[in-house]
C-alpha cells in the first residue's frame, strides 16, 4: 500500500480502527471474565482472534491497520504512537496468552492423570516436579490478562484525545451510532468523554453525520432515526435542519 494511497483512505482506516479495537475489547473481556470465574479462557476463541499470516484474525487486523493509521499520520501526534504500540502489544500479548492456555489446556490433564495413575514412586515424583512448572501457567495467564485490561484501559483514555481530528468522519459517526450498544460497553464510564472529545457540545453532530452516512448509502430508514436523535437533541441546529430537509424530500419521493 503506498502511504499516498492510505492517506487518502484513512477515514475509512479510522474508522475500521475503532470499531476493529471495541470488538476486540468485546472478546477479551468475555475471555478475561472466564478466567475471573475458573482460571480457564477458550484456546479457540484466542487463536480465532489473532488468526494467521493467510488468515488474520480480529487482533492482527486491529495491530496492522493501527500501523496503517498511525504511521501514516503526518502531523506524528504522540498519542497516535503510543495507540500504535499499545494495540501492537495487546496482539503480542495475546498471542502469549493463547500458548498458555494451550499448555493448561492440553497437558495440564495428561500431566494429573499420570500422577494420579499407578506408575512407580519415581515416575510419580518426576510428574509432580514437572507439573509444578506447568502449575505456573496459570500465574503467566493471570499477569499477561492484567497487563491487556491495562493497557485497553489506557487506549480507551488515549482514542478520545486522538480522535478530535476526526470529527467529521461520516463513517466513524455511523459505526458509534449503529453499535452504539457495543460503544458503550467497551468505553463504560469514558463513553461520555469520548463523544464530548469528538463533538464537544454538539452531540447532536454525531447523529446528523450518521444520518448523511447512511442516507448517502441508501439506508433511508435508518438515516431518519439517526436524525431523529440529532432532532431531539437540537431541534434549531442548522446543521439538523439542512439534514432534515434532505430527508424529508427523499421521503416525499419515495412516497410519489
Amino acid at each position: 500500500m503506498s502511504e499516498a494511497w492510505i492517506r487518502a483512505k484513512l477515514p475509512e482506516f479510522v474508522r475500521n480502527l475503532f470499531r476493529n479495537f471495541c470488538q476486540a475489547c468485546h472478546e477479551l473481556e468475555g475471555q478475561f471474565q472466564l478466567f475471573d470465574e475458573n482460571g480457564n479462557v477458550e484456546f479457540a476463541v484466542l487463536q480465532n482472534l489473532l488468526g494467521n499470516e493467510m488468515d488474520k484474525g480480529l487482533l492482527w487486523r486491529m495491530k496492522d491497520t493501527a500501523h496503517h493509521v498511525f504511521r501514516n499520520d503526518p502531523d506524528e501526534i504522540l498519542a497516535g504512537q503510543f495507540l500504535d504500540w499499545a494495540m501492537g502489544y495487546i496482539f503480542h500479548e495475546t498471542l502469549k496468552l493463547k500458548e498458555d492456555a494451550y499448555q493448561k489446556q492440553t497437558y495440564a490433564p495428561w500431566f494429573h492423570k499420570i500422577t494420579d495413575s499407578e506408575f512407580t514412586d519415581a515416575d510419580r515424583a518426576m510428574g509432580r516436579e514437572l507439573i509444578q512448572i506447568l502449575n505456573q501457567t496459570e500465574e503467566s495467564m493471570s499477569r499477561e490478562i492484567e497487563r491487556i485490561r491495562f493497557i485497553m484501559d489506557k487506549c480507551r483514555q488515549l482514542l478520545p484525545a486522538y480522535l478530535t481530528r476526526y470529527r467529521d468522519n461520516v463513517l466513524l459517526a455511523r459505526f458509534i451510532f449503529s453499535q452504539n450498544e457495543l460503544v458503550r460497553e467497551v468505553f463504560g464510564a469514558d463513553y461520555d468523554q469520548l463523544i464530548a472529545a469528538l463533538y464537544g457540545n454538539e452531540t447532536e453532530r454525531m447523529y446528523v453525520l450518521a444520518s448523511q452516512s447512511l442516507r448517502r448509502g441508501g439506508w433511508i430508514k435508518e438515516a431518519s432515526e439517526a436524525l431523529e436523535q440529532a432532532f431531539r437533541l437540537s431541534p434549531s441546529s442548522r446543521l439538523v435542519l439542512q439534514e432534515k430537509k434532505i430527508i424529508d424530500n427523499w421521503a416525499r419521493r419515495i412516497q410519489t
